[in-house]
């Protein structure tokens, strides 16, 4: 498994005073890197792009760099955002569009591509609270699909979703504000479950 993160997401900060963006960066690293610590992801790659805010889009150099990637690891399966963004994040469209564009380019024959969706269970149940707290950016797509037509859904037990969360809470300049507007309890339900749509199978 490779995982690859277009930025260190300094452009992100919701309390400037404890995680101000000149070194919030370095702090989001660390914490990426215990938590796929955590996952036992074994390969991660940066893209090192500067990360300014959600209505910005990444510079185009990203695209050339998940080109080589794809070419280079030659992934079977790959997951990434949708052009929606998954919240309407400018930068997360930019991904979407490299990495499409790539798996088309790239993939080995037979690869599939997911992106990721909400399924319409999950949307009724904690949609309504993202959009209370700004978790959308305004005017955003919210991708929700009927379930039957999620092709790939990954639902935690309760060993899995205690090591999901424990990994998510190495990300403590990120997570804390969602634990302070969601709760603990209702937040871990809502990553109890992730839901995927099938974009595309290479070759076909």
């Amino acid at each position: 498994m490779v995982c690859v993160t277009a930025t260190r997401g300094e452009g992100g900060s919701f309390d400037l005073e404890r995680w101000p963006t000149e070194t919030l960066g370095a702090v989001r690293e660390q914490e990426l890197m215990r938590c796929l610590l955590v996952l036992g992801v074994g390969e991660h790659r940066f893209l090192d792009l500067p990360d300014v805010d959600w209505d910005t889009a990444l510079p185009d150099s990203g695209a050339s760099a998940v080109l080589d990637i794809v070419r280079e690891i030659q992934p079977t399966t790959v997951l990434t955002f949708g052009p929606d963004g998954i919240t309407g994040h400018e930068g997360h469209k930019s991904v979407s569009h490299w990495t499409t564009a790539a798996f088309a380019e790239a993939a080995p024959t037979g690869a599939r591509l997911y992106h990721a969706v909400y399924s319409q269970s999950w949307a009724e149940a904690f949609v309504p609270l993202m959009e209370r707290h700004g978790v959308f950016r305004d005017g955003a797509e919210i991708p929700v699909v009927p379930d039957d037509d999620v092709d790939l859904e990954v639902t935690l037990d309760d060993a899995e979703i205690a090591r999901k969360m424990a990994a998510l809470q190495e990300h403590h300049s990120q997570l804390s504000g969602l634990v302070a507007v969601f709760g603990e309890e209702v937040l871990t339900e809502a990553m109890r479950s992730e839901s995927f749509a099938l974009a595309g199978v290479r070759g076909l």
